[in-house]
This record gives structure tokens, C-alpha cells and sequence, in this order.
């Protein structure tokens, strides 16, 4: 196997010479950070990034020269792919990483400007804002995982991101492509480059490409493949996942033994395999560093609150929720809790989407800024549930034991912050 760039040696770190301005930038938004975190305000990704854009407009682009540099994106899984590709990466060296999320480019510099000295860089990074990050940085490699409605009054119709992704890609000869070819938008992107490396990862949500990405026409499903009449089909996977067990490009099979819950995980973990290995890390070894992964930012920890045991889980939109519902405990209450913050999108008709009817038989608590409109899906789904704002006053009025606790974007970065995680 041919890596597509040269990771450095164990301990061995990279003497880049970053100009002054770019080093007055790496100094400020390293001040905003510390000031944000020292007030309350946050850990200082956003503003830090904005400082060094502020004080370097180039800053994004020299802070990323002479780094290999991996991107993931999709509308699900960035910060748990991210997460799993940098703990696999870092047996070589210091991983520069955005690990809270901080996906748009202010947050992309924040991260480089915060490890300005680290040979690798794992940058999860916002769908829409792919061409323009792809462009300064000119990644090693960019990861592709899946497109799905989301935020509908900010990130727009999903085809329209497709023709966005596919054209940026077409841009980027250099750089090796992983994508998942069993989501047709995905593979309509990944056709576009020049080094695409196909996994088979899985689609749980189809309803975002019942329709060609390139000529509009019905896409046509058999069992795993699907194809349209214009030509374009899945294609033939380098790396498939079943169930648990992934067969890499060579025909070995890997257990991934994860500590992660689910299929969806399990799905990223085979992204992250197949893009460490195009960096010339073994997919055993890639397996093996994926094992001790147990969190993902606060999701899926048990946290004790009181005489409850929580469990925090995020899921944004109709596809994340279809790969969570399945994960909750039958036997433990739910409280759901969703905002509308410009952060989530301040559109909630995606709750339509979501199969709640799944939670019936259960008690469900509906809370959050949002909780009227959700109690109304919830009515419809008939499921018995009942309503508070306060998502931790809703736990504190249900019976001792385990409670999942499943938040969209802002209210679960409220909730770990309250919890005491951030």
C-alpha cells in the first residue's frame, strides 16, 4: 500500500518558520483563548480563531503549510471520525485537532494556531465550508462521510451542497478522497476525485437520496447497490464493513471491538481505518488505538446526577436520530431536550422526521427551549410523555436509576457544561 504522504517518525516533530504577522496571530489567539476560557465563555476555539484571522488573513493557509493534513466532513460522525482518525495518528507525533467541534474556519485556525508546531493535523470541518478550508490547506487527505438534511434555514438544500463538495473536490488531484460509497450523494462527490478510496460503511437514512445528485432522476436500489439510469452507480468498495468485523483493501478481516455504541460508529471507525492506512498506518494498528476510545466529547458517559445515572447522547437531525434511538436502554426513561438556536438551526420541523413512535411504552420527558413543539411530535407518535423546560428538573422528578439523556447541539453543550464536562 502506497501512503499518499509521509507521516513523521515516532517523536519526531516538524521546524516550520511561520512569518511574523502569522506568529502575532498564533500569539493572539492564543490571549483571546486563555481570556474566554479564564471568564466562563467557553474553551476560546471560535474567538481564538477569529483573533489570529483578524490579525493574519492568510493565517489558515501558513499555519497548515508543511503539515499532512487529513479533513473529515458529513453531516453526522465529523467530531467522533476526527476524534478516532487523531488517536490513531498520534503514535507518530503531536495531532493538531479541533476536538470541540469548532468546525468553520475561525475554529479550523484555532486549532492549528493552538499546536502550531504539530506535524499532523485532523480538522473536522463544516460541510458548506469544505472548498474554501480545502483550498487554503490543500489536505493529504479528505474524508467523506455522509450528506443529510440539516439546519434547514442555515446550510440550505443538500444537492446543492453535493454540486458544492463535488466541484471542490474536482479541485483538490492530490489529495486521496475516502468516502463512503453506500450513500449515493457521498459517492457522487467521491466520483469527482482523481484518488478516491470506496468504503462500504452502511446508510441508515435514505430519504435525502431517493433522487440522482447529478441528473435528478430515481435512484434504483438492489439489497446493497443502487444505481440511476444516467450512469452513475455505487462503487466497488476497497473496504466494507459487517456488522463488526471490517475487511480492509488486502481481503484481512479486523474485529473493531469498540467501546462506542452503535452502527453509526462503527461506520466511522471504518473511514477513520481506511484513511490512517492511506497514511501508512497499519489497519491493526488502527484497530487497536480505536479500542480505547469510551467518549466522544461528553457522548455516551454515564454521569451520576444525584440518584440518577445519566447517560448524554447528541443527535442534531433525522438521520443522527435514526442511529440513536436504537441505542437507548428499553428499560430507562428518556428526556429529550431541543433548542433552536441558530447553532441547531432555528427550524424544528426535522422532529416530523424522526420516528419517535419507536420510544413507545417508555416514560419520555420532552424538554428544552423547544419542548411545546416536541411534546406535539411526541402526541402524534403517541407516545405518553410529559414536559418541563429544565432538562436536569426533568430528571430530578423521575425514579433513582439509569435515564438516557439525548440532547440536540446547544442543549447538550448546556447540559455537559451544567454536568460539569465542559
Amino acid at each position: 500500500m502506497v501512503a499518499t504522504s509521509s507521516l513523521p517518525r515516532a517523536g519526531e516533530r516538524t521546524v516550520r518558520t511561520l512569518p511574523a504577522r502569522t506568529r502575532l496571530a498564533v500569539t493572539g489567539a492564543r490571549l483571546a483563548a486563555a481570556v474566554s476560557r479564564g471568564f466562563g465563555a467557553g474553551d476560546g476555539g471560535m474567538i481564538g480563531g477569529l483573533v489570529a484571522l483578524k490579525l493574519d488573513p492568510a493565517a489558515l493557509r501558513r499555519l497548515g503549510h508543511g503539515r499532512v493534513v487529513v479533513l473529515v466532513t458529513g453531516t453526522n460522525g465529523k467530531t467522533t471520525t476526527a476524534l478516532m482518525l487523531s488517536r490513531i495518528l498520534e503514535s507518530r507525533g503531536p495531532v493538531a485537532l479541533n476536538a470541540d467541534g469548532a468546525n468553520m474556519p475561525a475554529g479550523v485556525a484555532a486549532a492549528l494556531a493552538a499546536r502550531p508546531d504539530a506535524p499532523v493535523a485532523v480538522l473536522e470541518v463544516d460541510e458548506n465550508y469544505v472548498p474554501y478550508v480545502a483550498e487554503q490547506l490543500r489536505p493529504a487527505c479528505l474524508v467523506l462521510l455522509n450528506l443529510s438534511r440539516d439546519q434547514l434555514d442555515r446550510t440550505g438544500e443538500v444537492r446543492a451542497l453535493e454540486r458544492e463538495l463535488r466541484a471542490a473536490v474536482s479541485r483538490l488531484p492530490e489529495t486521496t478522497v475516502v468516502a463512503n460509497c453506500d450513500d449515493p450523494l457521498i459517492a457522487s462527490v467521491g466520483a469527482a476525485s482523481e484518488r478516491p478510496v470506496w468504503v462500504a460503511a452502511g446508510q441508515g437514512w435514505h430519504a435525502d437520496a431517493l433522487a440522482c445528485a447529478r441528473c435528478g432522476q430515481a435512484v434504483r436500489r438492489e439489497g446493497a447497490d443502487w444505481d440511476c439510469v444516467c450512469g452513475l452507480a455505487r462503487p466497488v468498495p476497497g473496504w466494507t464493513l459487517d456488522g463488526d468485523v471490517l475487511t480492509t483493501a488486502d481481503g484481512h478481516e479486523l474485529t473493531l471491538g469498540l467501546r462506542l455504541p452503535g452502527r453509526a460508529n462503527a461506520a466511522n471507525a471504518a473511514a477513520a481505518v481506511a484513511a490512517a492506512a492511506q497514511l501508512g498506518v497499519t489497519p491493526l494498528a488502527a484497530v487497536a488505538r480505536l479500542r480505547s476510545i469510551g467518549d466522544v466529547a461528553g457522548r455516551y458517559r454515564r454521569t451520576a446526577v444525584g440518584a440518577h445515572a445519566a447517560r448524554l447522547l447528541l443527535a442534531k437531525n433525522p438521520a443522527g436520530w435514526r442511529e440513536t434511538l436504537p441505542l437507548l436502554d428499553p428499560r430507562a426513561p428518556v428526556v429529550i431536550a431541543v433548542n433552536s438556536r441558530e447553532a441547531d438551526g432555528r427550524d424544528v420541523s426535522w422532529l416530523w422526521d424522526v420516528p419517535f413512535e419507536q420510544l413507545r411504552g417508555r416514560p419520555v420527558v420532552a424538554t428544552g427551549e423547544r419542548a411545546s413543539d416536541l411534546a406535539v411530535r411526541l402526541l402524534y407518535a403517541e407516545v405518553p410523555h410529559t414536559t418541563s423546560r429544565d432538562p436536569l428538573a426533568a430528571l430530578a422528578d423521575l425514579p433513582p436509576g439509569p435515564v438516557e439523556l439525548v440532547a440536540n447541539y446547544t442543549a447538550f453543550r448546556n447540559l455537559k457544561r451544567r454536568l460539569g464536562d465542559g
